[in-house]
């Protein structure tokens, strides 16, 4: 018997999950409109309950289990490889001035984007502003308490950390991991040892992450994507949507026209190629990146398509990609000014010109310091409400309504994220004329990630 490819297992998992999740929304619904709360509460309890909260001492929480050992199990070991990954590169390029053009070139395929991105937001979000789209009427007020109202450039001063055990010992610190990578790739490189005994565990160290990866991939990725998007889908309310489905359309049609378009547009500009064998080819990542919402559980999976099915070389993946996870948040800076002027239409702050500047920059900021992982996008989004001063009553009861719809568009705004980082990577490979044109022309998907 034909083993099913895993793109094929994960689409199948993807649908089903959606499919059901889909099915228990409406069982909840009709069980809480007809007064039956205990018995949603007891199959919530059994299959969806998220244990870590008071409310779910006492529960099975089944399906959030399997999500969440899944989730761990990648983020497990994403520092070490993003860390390894980044030596690797560095010190694979022994030629000094190609490090600087790639760096360079990555940077400019970067910033290209995300201003494009951030035009784009911007100009959906002004115009729903100024048709007063965003007026719906908000009566419950909620409080919501966090510490992220930060200055946004703090992101600069935790990038060198005070300790480096500490610095990369949280995986909220990519950041960190990217800094001291290409550090000490450039230290090894001055070394010039080829037997060095640091740089042979650096290798063995990514070997073993990758094997890890792949193994966790290829054997539990469908039924966990099944999972968290099962869960989703059914502990989610009806009323939060009602409140804000205009800020919901609206976002996640423009998060999906720029993920067709946008990307498409990017690598025909920079590159002059045809981006249609791209967007046929990404598409298994973008739903990878979708089911999980976590850019750095996609790393593996994005680096080995970009690999072997774009061509780009494996030197400027390691490079690219994971530098990309930390910095190039095009689908989260889209989010945060859509939802910020949402934010700032119901709660009645006037939003100039001068305002969406700002509010842009501050996304920039904000989406840069955002960590890989599920959730992160509208919880950061606090540090732009505070920046701009959007602070008032309404201000926080609409940011919480965000908070508690916003999980289908960090799913879709993951996929942004990490098609773009691909993206960019071609751009740096063709400059650099280490893009395999062959392989990226090649429009043949049949084995298009069979194994991982």
């Amino acid at each position: 018997m034909k083993k099913i490819s895993l793109t094929k297992r994960i689409f199948i998992a993807l649908i089903s999950g959606v499919t059901m999740g889909v099915i228990f929304l409406f069982l909840r619904e009709n069980l809480m409109s007809n007064g039956n709360h205990e018995i949603w509460h007891t199959i919530n309890s059994i299959l969806f309950q998220d244990i870590t909260r008071i409310e779910g001492s006492k529960a099975i929480g089944l399906f959030y289990i399997i999500g969440q050992l899944f989730i761990n199990s990648l983020q497990l070991v994403i520092i070490p490889m993003v860390f390894t990954s980044i030596i690797i590169a560095v010190t694979n390029i022994q030629d000094a001035k190609r490090l600087k053009r790639i760096s360079y070139k990555t940077f400019l395929g970067f910033g290209m984007s995300s201003v494009l991105a951030l035009i784009y937001a911007s100009i959906i979000g002004m115009a729903a502003y100024r048709a007063k789209l965003f007026t719906v009427t908000i009566n419950q007020m909620s409080t919501v308490t966090t510490s992220t109202s930060s200055n946004p450039l703090n992101i600069l001063l935790k990038a060198i950390p005070q300790n480096i055990l500490a610095g990369l010992s949280n995986n909220g610190n990519v950041l960190v991991a990217v800094f001291l990578g290409i550090s000490i790739g450039i230290v090894l490189n001055k070394m010039n040892d080829k037997d060095s005994v640091l740089k042979k565990g650096i290798i063995e160290l990514n070997k073993i992450s990758q094997i890890f990866l792949t193994f966790v991939i290829d054997k539990f990725a469908p039924i966990a994507i099944f999972s968290l998007l099962m869960r989703t889908f059914a502990i989610y309310g009806i009323s939060y949507l009602q409140i804000a489905s205009i800020y919901f359309i609206l976002t996640a049609i423009s998060l999906i026209v720029f993920l067709i378009l946008g990307y498409a547009f990017i690598v025909w500009v920079s590159t002059g190629l045809n981006p249609i064998p791209f967007m046929k080819k990404i598409s298994n990542v973008a739903m990878f990146a979708f089911s999980t919402s976590s850019s750095a559980a996609s790393l593996p999976i994005n680096t080995k398509t970009t690999t072997e099915k774009l061509g780009v070389d494996e030197v400027t993946a390691s490079f690219v990609l994971p530098m990309g996870m930390t910095v190039n948040m095009n689908g989260t800076a889209i989010m945060q000014v859509i939802a910020t002027m949402f934010i700032a239409g119901v709660a009645g702050y006037e939003i100039t010109v001068f305002n969406l500047i700002t509010i842009s920059v501050l996304a920039l900021l904000a989406s840069v310091g955002t960590p890989a992982a599920p959730g992160s996008g509208a919880i950061i989004l606090f540090t732009i409400l505070s920046g701009m001063g959007y602070s008032n009553e309404i201000a926080v009861s609409a940011y919480a309504i965000i908070l508690g719809i916003n999980r289908p568009l960090e799913m879709l705004l993951t996929a942004l994220n990490v098609v773009g980082d691909s993206a960019v990577s071609i751009y740096v490979a063709k400059s650099e004329g280490k893009l395999d044109l062959e392989k990226y022309n090649a429009l043949d998907t049949k084995e298009l990630i069979t194994q991982i």
